[in-house]
């Protein structure tokens, strides 16, 4: 085992899979000699030369239409969206083309496409680079979405990701490339649908992903301080989700808190709780409370962004009203 970051996890997968198979490659811009704007990519370039990571033309609807088209003529491709609030650009070369191809041609055409898109607030980078858009695309039929945030999930998981034939969304939160944990020294996949429990407990179950997952388990760490025992389910996958995790901690705890970053309304934390009442009901012996930013643009200034975030406090809180609603 080694420690490393995230940001060293997802350049270990992308050369490790680009090493084992020579149809993986990877298109988007800065990602050569810059190395992407996080500097995922540093290096791979200089290894495996121009013609497998191709520094394309700022233009996303365009590269990303070249990754479904290589896809589906026999190669792996990676795209790199450099900020995720710009797949609002190539939304229709991932809804309409690659979500669907497989289906449309009765599984005779294979869709093996990775999109890399960072995703997350902070920094203050303002209202046009600190969007969260998982949600939008878990309602589409045809994908696959993912957000793990520990540096051996992260290289699992993309590895995972780049040996589907299905199109993947690969969320990396911005804020999480220099976390660091441990990874095996050799290969290992992490499955899709399948969560992970951070942390066991009995009184309330707080469901999260990417940044978080990392929030919860620092807010049960501190609610455990007043007696309040919580278990921590690190969803990683989102689609397909890992609800048999889910509704046994549920069936423990009897109280859930379900914690996203993106804006509350229309997020997957409402999905979430809906499905939660539809598997077991009867299970909850109080109303499920949900966790989200609030309904506004993020603000560039770094005092403002800090209030719109939902961080530890905002998770205790939501764990303090649901013990409260017998």
């Amino acid at each position: 085992m080694s420690e490393i970051n995230v940001r060293q996890a997802l350049n270990d997968a992308l050369r490790e899979e680009m090493e084992k198979d020579p149809t993986v490659v990877l298109l988007g811009c800065d990602i050569g000699v810059r190395g992407g704007p996080f500097g995922v990519t540093l290096g791979l370039q200089k290894q495996f030369g121009k013609m497998r990571v191709i520094d394309t033309p700022i233009s996303e609807p365009a590269f990303t239409g070249a990754g479904v088209g290589a896809a589906a003529t026999g190669l792996r491709p990676v795209v790199e969206i450099l900020y995720s609030d710009w797949l609002t650009l190539c939304t229709d070369q991932i809804v309409n083309m690659a979500a669907k191809m497989r289906y449309m041609f009765g599984g005779k055409v294979n869709m093996p496409l990775v999109v890399r898109a960072p995703f997350g607030a902070g920094g203050g980078i303002a209202a046009q680079h600190s969007q969260s858009f998982e949600a939008w695309f878990n309602h589409i039929p045809g994908l696959k979405v993912v957000a793990p945030i520990t540096p051996y999930d992260v290289k699992g998981m993309l590895k995972a990701a780049i040996r589907d034939d299905n199109p993947v969304m690969f969320f990396e939160h911005k804020r999480s490339y220099q976390l660091k944990g441990e990874v095996p020294e050799g290969d290992y996949i992490v499955p899709f649908g399948k969560a992970a429990i951070r942390r066991e407990g009995k009184d309330v179950t707080i469901v999260a992903y990417s940044m978080m997952a990392i929030r919860a388990q620092n807010a049960a760490e501190e609610l455990a301080k007043e007696g309040i025992d919580c278990e921590v389910i690190d969803l990683r996958s989102l689609l397909p989700l890992d609800y048999d995790t889910v509704m046994a901690s549920v069936a423990k705890t009897g109280r859930v808190v379900v914690a996203q970053e993106a804006h509350l309304r229309g997020g997957l934390a409402s999905d979430i709780v809906a499905e939660i009442i539809d598997r077991g009901f009867d299970l909850l012996d109080a109303p499920p409370v949900r966790v989200g930013a609030p309904n506004v643009p993020m603000p560039y200034n770094v005092g403002l962004e800090k209030a719109c975030i939902p961080d530890e406090n905002s998770i205790k809180a939501a764990v303090h009203k649901v013990l409260s609603n017998d």
